[in-house]
């Protein structure tokens, strides 16, 4: 199939509805607990309505903060990302209680495409384990022509079917939506820094491999 893109509006459309999918689980969990403490009489109800109220605000907040700097322009063009800040909101942004995150990283910014492209295969590693496991993520200390290497572990590890084919644009575009369009969307920065992605699976361990094009 050749290679087709979506339009620019297409894009920041199906964008616009993945971050929505993202947050509105959290935002609506804080709604429901503004209710629990206007009505709810209970003070154990009022107690457990707050610790919701706060846990959901925790996560919304984690889920924008990376949105920001996997899918945002964070900073005028040319930027840089401090790979620190990369970590912490990765850190933030996973489940703590279902995936075990380990970063190697160098102390040091990058270019910020380069960055996005990073966080962009961590969430491609998340698809790959579903239930849950551990992704190890590493950078090369060589920044400026940095290779990046994941490594996600967990039972029924897998990788969609058609996950080749989005990151390399040979799809039809109608045919793309929101829960397709990450995926997509990484392979599109991938090719604005030059670099070729590579997905392996062996049984339970998947390898999401970022090297520049020879």
């Amino acid at each position: 199939m050749s290679q087709t893109n979506l339009s620019e509006l297409e894009l920041a459309a199906l964008l616009c509805s993945r971050v929505c999918h993202d947050v509105i689980s959290p935002v609506g969990a804080i709604a429901n607990g503004l209710e629990v403490l206007e009505d709810e009489k209970d003070e154990q109800m009022k107690e457990f309505a707050m610790n919701l109220i706060k846990k959901s605000a925790l996560q919304a907040s984690a889920k924008l903060q990376f949105a920001r700097l996997a899918f945002g322009a964070a900073g005028s063009a040319g930027a840089h990302i401090d790979l620190m800040d990369a970590k912490y909101v990765s850190e933030a942004f996973i489940d703590k209680n279902k995936v075990n995150l380990t970063w190697q990283a160098p102390v040091a910014t990058m270019a910020k495409n380069k960055v996005k492209l990073l966080l962009n295969l961590l969430l491609i590693a998340l698809t790959t384990i579903p239930r849950g496991g551990s992704i190890d993520v590493s950078v090369d200390d060589d920044v400026e022509n940095a290779a990046f290497l994941l490594k996600a572990s967990g039972k029924a590890a897998k990788i969609a079917t058609n996950m080749n084919d989005l990151l390399n644009a040979n799809v039809d575009a109608e045919g793309i939506d929101a829960r397709d369009v990450q995926v997509y969307y990484a392979g599109l920065i991938a090719r604005e820094v030059d670099m070729d992605v590579i997905l392996d699976i062996d049984g339970e361990d998947v390898t999401i491999g970022a090297v520049a094009k020879e």
